[in-house]
């Protein structure tokens, strides 16, 4: 199968050495698919687990294609505070204060240019921008109003003016650009909200794909996570590798001192930078292949077993972690 990034990129050469510690200093983790369960809860153990590294001085990062609206759930999970790398890359997000702390993306004559060449090459498309600050949906993005979109509108008219949620009185830069393939029905579910991994591509998407990669050229690149028809645009230097990098440099820690979790081929950069990665059972095949170890399946909890085994901590109710 034909990934829409291109395809599957060989393991690079060079990757850090792990850490002779028993525990990492950062522990970086993927949200849908592997740390959460297939329904988008979080178990008591996964929960446990989590306090157990924060009590033992890890700083967990949790790194996600999500949308900052979409992660209000993560602040009971790790006590109302805690940092998120959300928008694939594009920000770096605090749960204690609900405010961006590293915010990254298109520049609004980047997204505009994009905008344009992107309905020319896929007639129909319906596009959609996300920002720290809130959503945007072109009209048609979805079957029905989303709920939670502060602006309905042809996305490249919010790209002048003031933006409602900006203490400056302009609009934060395009996180992320969504296409919406023409041709695949429009699902009545909030844009952008975690989805249902498809099991393969069919040619039509694969097609569609293809037209967006034409379209954007270097300009953007497009990240998979598993929506089908629906293509997700990132500027050139936005992946989650790093966005990682650059907040363990702020923290002083290494490549080597990093436990990277994931299941999807977007997570691919951030599990080869990392000293140590681990693909959940039921990742995609990429995946297994690149992670240096694998781990039970999300809804097994299996980021949770490699935490409490390696803090030597029991689960809820008093059972050995696995």
């Amino acid at each position: 199968m034909t990934l829409p990034d291109g395809g599957a990129r060989p393991v690079a050469p060079g990757r850090p050495a792990a850490s002779s510690s028993a525990l990492p200093r950062v522990v970086a983790t993927d949200l849908d698919g592997t740390l959460l369960r297939s329904g988008g809860t979080v178990s008591e153990r996964t929960r446990a687990a989590l306090r157990a590294a924060e009590d033992a001085g890890v700083e967990v990062v949790f790194v996600t294609a999500r949308p900052p609206r979409w992660l209000d759930q993560l602040a009971d999970v790790v006590g109302g505070h805690g940092h998120v790398i959300c928008l694939g890359g594009a920000a770096v997000w605090d749960l204690a204060t609900a405010s961006p702390l590293d915010v990254c993306g298109f520049t609004a004559d980047e997204a505009s240019a994009l905008v344009t060449d992107l309905r020319a090459a896929v007639p129909g498309v319906a596009l959609a921008f996300e920002r720290v600050d809130g959503p945007t949906f072109d009209p048609g993005f979805r079957s029905t109003p989303d709920d939670d979109a502060d602006v309905v509108a042809p996305v490249e008219s919010t790209l002048v003016g003031p933006g409602p949620a900006s203490g400056t009185g302009r609009r934060q830069p395009v996180g992320k650009i969504l296409a919406r393939d023409p041709g695949a029905p429009v699902e009545d579910a909030p844009a952008t909200q975690p989805v249902l991994v498809a099991d393969g591509q069919t040619t039509a998407q694969e097609g569609f794909f293809a037209r967006v990669r034409e379209a954007v050229g270097e300009r953007a690149h497009l990240a998979y996570s598993g929506a089908a028809g629906l293509a997700e645009l990132l500027a050139p230097a936005v992946t989650k590798d790093a966005a990682l990098a650059r907040w363990c440099a702020r923290l002083g820690v290494d490549a080597r001192d990093v436990w990277a979790f994931g299941d999807m081929p977007n997570d691919l950069p951030m599990l080869r930078w990392a000293g140590r990665s681990f693909a959940v059972a039921n990742a995609h095949p990429d995946v297994l292949a690149a992670a240096t170890d694998r781990t039970a399946a999300n809804d097994d909890d299996g980021v949770a077993a490699v935490l409490l085994d390696a803090l030597g901590v029991s689960a809820p109710g008093g059972a050995s972690a696995p």
